[in-house]
């Protein structure tokens, strides 16, 4: 499977964002998708993920009520909607394919596949 990210770039604090990731390789709507985030120096770490269906979605505590994650089962594509940006959310976004099971996995060394990462820079 090929994961192909995009639509990152530099904003300034309080803008909007919106980051796509394109499946190929495997039938996209039978895994649950997510997307996660790595600052300098730091771990990647979750930031949200939607179920097969796009019913069920998780976010983490420090970007609920501000990014949204959605899907298009029929376009093969995971968004991730980036709004009130902060500087603190400045990182390379990863999305990420979890193929070992139904559900969301918020664990980064569960996921077999990645797509390459797109930068995302929030200025103050």
């Amino acid at each position: 499977v090929q994961l192909q990210a995009s639509g990152g770039g530099m904003v300034q604090a309080g803008d909007s964002l919106r980051v796509s990731c394109e499946a190929s390789g495997r039938t996209f709507s039978t895994y649950a998708m997510s997307w996660f985030r790595q600052a300098p120096g730091k771990e990647r770490e979750f930031v949200a993920g939607i179920s097969r269906s796009g019913i069920s979605t998780y976010y983490a505590d420090s970007v609920k009520g501000r990014f949204t994650i959605s899907r298009d089962n029929a376009k093969n594509t995971v968004y991730l909607q980036m709004n009130s940006l902060k500087p603190e959310d400045t990182a390379v976004y990863y999305c990420a394919l979890y193929s070992r099971g139904p559900g969301v996995e918020k664990l980064a060394a569960r996921y077999d596949y990645w797509g390459q990462g797109t930068q995302v820079t929030v200025s103050s």
